[in-house]
């Protein structure tokens, strides 16, 4: 990744993640660079929609995961409340396509396991008006496993379980533990908002 130039003003940078650990990880990488002006942090996308009309930060880093919340929504709440802001999305176990995470209004997307100055970098970056996407890893970067991924798609058809076992020659008890898992990666509890966050995430059209 080529080094940017750095922004003549100092940034104000937004992180939003329901993980105290984040928040403490990127306040120490962050606020060791000169370039950083402040960082502020939000569990919640309500918190970060009032932090952002009180301090107008420059670059958010949003959680693709916050709670029962999804972070591409909160990215278009925050760009909504704040056209400039530059959003930066990041994961430590989803993946979501560079078209799903523009179609929401952010400039990126990089994954929480990335080394702290490739991070920074992108940070850089996304402040200037760049893009910045992880290259995708072989297998398409889907988060869930072929079988289940496969579950997945029938889900978004409407089969039931019975029906998927039939299609896919599984047993329903199986179909059901695969469903279960589906459900657990992405954080949701049934299938109408598993559908969705797939979608979202581009796992599924």
């Amino acid at each position: 990744m080529s080094e940017p130039e750095t922004p003549a003003d100092r940034l104000r940078v937004l992180v939003v993640d329901d993980h105290d650990v984040v928040h403490w990880g990127f306040r120490l990488m962050l606020g060791e660079l000169p370039w950083v002006e402040r960082c502020l942090s939000a569990r919640s996308g309500d918190e970060a929609l009032d932090l952002t009309r009180s301090y107008a930060p420059d670059v958010a880093l949003v959680d693709l995961f916050l709670g029962e919340e999804s972070g591409p929504e909160v990215c278009e709440r925050l760009r909504t409340e704040r056209p400039q802001l530059r959003v930066l999305l990041i994961s430590g176990a989803g993946r979501i396509s560079s078209a799903a995470a523009r179609a929401c209004g952010a400039s990126g997307f990089v994954p929480k396991d990335w080394p702290a100055p490739d991070i920074a970098r992108a940070v850089r970056m996304v402040a200037l008006g760049m893009a910045v996407f992880e290259p995708a890893p072989a297998g398409g970067g889907v988060l869930l496993s072929e079988r289940e991924h496969e579950v997945l798609d029938r889900i978004a058809t409407g089969a039931t379980n019975r029906e998927i076992a039939a299609d896919l020659h599984l047993s329903p008890h199986t179909v059901k533990e695969h469903t279960s898992a589906v459900y657990r990666k992405l954080k949701v509890r049934n299938r109408a908002e598993a559908v969705q966050h797939a979608q979202r995430l581009g796992l599924i059209a």
